[in-house]
């Protein structure tokens, strides 16, 4: 067992068929360990106090990384499951882009490890606060718990596509994707 990042992308790359989205729901292993990994809020995967060089390594990491209900993250192999630390959202999401109007809208970000998600069903956006603070956190549900958090630029983007409209007798603002209807904030 290691929890040297450069052998544990080997293993992956070696025993997974589709390092695209692997099976992390079948993957059940004893925890490892501890890694020495922490993704400091602007995104930085961080190995024992030094960025990550290998940009290949943080892409194929973050498909194997999975939020479990104790609110950790894990990097989790067939055989193996190491905790990391995430200190906010362990992927940003940016480049906010829209195509159609209206409710047939359809908004897409990307992730800061490439990946291009579009708001809907499979990948919610959520607008939440930060604890003990008024300040907006926007989220978008990647896969297995992880999430991408908005970075400002994408979040002025999306709050510039807001429209408002009343629901039970309150005026909220917010944005169509795929149908749904995503509340970003309260009406005045």
């Amino acid at each position: 067992m290691t929890t040297n990042p450069d052998k544990l992308a080997k293993q992956v790359e070696t025993t997974v068929k589709n390092p695209g989205h692997p099976p992390l729901e079948q993957w059940n292993p004893e925890l490892s360990g501890d890694m020495d990994l922490r993704v400091s809020r602007d995104g930085q995967w961080i190995f024992k106090g030094e960025p990550m060089a290998r940009e290949a390594i943080v892409r194929l990491f973050s498909t194997i990384l999975r939020r479990e209900a104790d609110g950790d993250y894990y990097l989790v192999t067939p055989v193996e499951k190491w905790r990391i630390q995430v200190e906010d959202t362990p992927l940003l999401a940016h480049s906010l882009e829209a195509s159609g109007e209206g409710e047939l809208q359809v908004l897409s970000l990307t992730t800061s490890v490439g990946e291009t998600l579009e708001i809907g069903p499979d990948h919610p956006l959520a607008i939440g606060t930060y604890e003990n603070s008024d300040e907006p956190r926007p989220v978008v549900a990647v896969r297995h718990g992880v999430e991408a958090r908005l970075v400002t630029a994408a979040y002025y983007d999306l709050a510039e596509r807001a429209i408002e409209r009343v629901e039970d007798g309150q005026s909220v603002f917010g944005v169509w994707s795929h149908g749904i209807f995503y509340k970003i904030g309260q009406g005045g």
